[in-house]
């Protein structure tokens, strides 16, 4: 008998959310190789996707940036260290992108998609990834090897992010009837948008009640917290529908097959991507 795609979910949901937690718990080393690996292979989908469509990015270069921007995260341990050697770091691809281009690809090789989508499958896959470094290492608070004050503020994008995810696929499924963006997902209705915005918003206001009260050291009002899951639940969908984007370009279902039922790491982290940077500027506000 077949196994269904939400059979799969479940099973990897099963299988990765206990390790998560304690990778997350754990932080450190750990941690930012684990977040590595996810950028490295997050920008390697990209670049699949380009080459579905004929164009020929620079592994060789976005793979190692990838890495480092990451590893350098926790290296620097602080946004004000990280991100100076970050923009150096980007601007250092590009221009290597560029000259790449020239000699590797010349006029009739598209360098300017090549040199373009090997800095954008960096920025997009690589650099979320070493935000949710440096927000497992948010200053102010205790986040070193198994901190779980540091660990809490680093799983609440993604719990944010995955209950909205799950509300708007179960509410889509039994009450959709309006297309949101047909061209672009055929699938995703105006009914589950709305119930993955409910989902967010209840999320982020009972993980603060339950982890961020006001006796914690990353206590975050519930107003506040309703705001910020309100914003996920709006920036969420985006970055589901971006990816959804580049996969119809490419002409392909799933950005990869590591995750069964789930697809590539893009597939699974699309709303992260999104949702990390927006996590970390809103608590930079707030708790800083």
């Amino acid at each position: 008998m077949a196994v269904s795609d939400l059979t799969r979910r479940v099973a990897v949901a099963v299988v990765g959310i206990p390790v998560g937690v304690g990778v997350i718990y754990w932080g450190g080393i750990p941690l930012a190789l684990v977040a590595a690996f996810l950028a490295t292979v997050g920008t390697l989908e990209v670049y699949g996707l380009a080459r579905a469509r004929g164009w020929a990015p620079f592994p060789w270069l976005g793979l190692p940036a990838a890495v480092l921007l990451v590893l350098g995260a926790q290296a620097a341990g602080t946004m004000d260290v990280w991100a100076p050697w970050a923009v150096a770091l980007l601007v250092t691809l590009t221009l290597l992108a560029l000259g790449a281009a020239v000699f590797r690809r010349g006029p009739e090789g598209s360098p300017l998609l090549a040199a373009g989508v090997t800095v954008m499958g960096v920025l997009y896959a690589a650099a979320p990834m070493a935000l949710f470094v440096l927000l497992r290492a948010f200053p102010g608070v205790e986040s070193g090897i198994m901190a779980w004050e540091g660990a809490y503020l680093a799983m609440f994008p993604l719990v944010m992010t995955w209950l909205g995810d799950s509300a708007a696929y179960f509410t889509g499924k039994h009450l959709g009837r309006r297309k949101l963006i047909p061209s672009v997902s055929p699938k995703k209705t105006v009914e589950g948008a709305l119930g993955g915005l409910l989902g967010s918003t209840l999320g982020a206001v009972a993980f603060a009640a339950l982890f961020m009260g006001p006796e914690s050291p990353v206590a975050l009002p519930l107003l506040q917290a309703a705001g910020l899951g309100l914003a996920v639940g709006v920036v969420a969908p985006v970055g589901d529908l971006a990816e959804s984007v580049m996969k119809r370009e490419a002409g392909v279902k799933d950005s990869g097959t590591l995750l069964p039922g789930h697809g590539g790491i893009l597939d699974r982290f699309d709303g992260i991507y999104f949702t990390v940077p927006l996590t970390y500027a809103f608590l930079l506000v707030v708790l800083v």
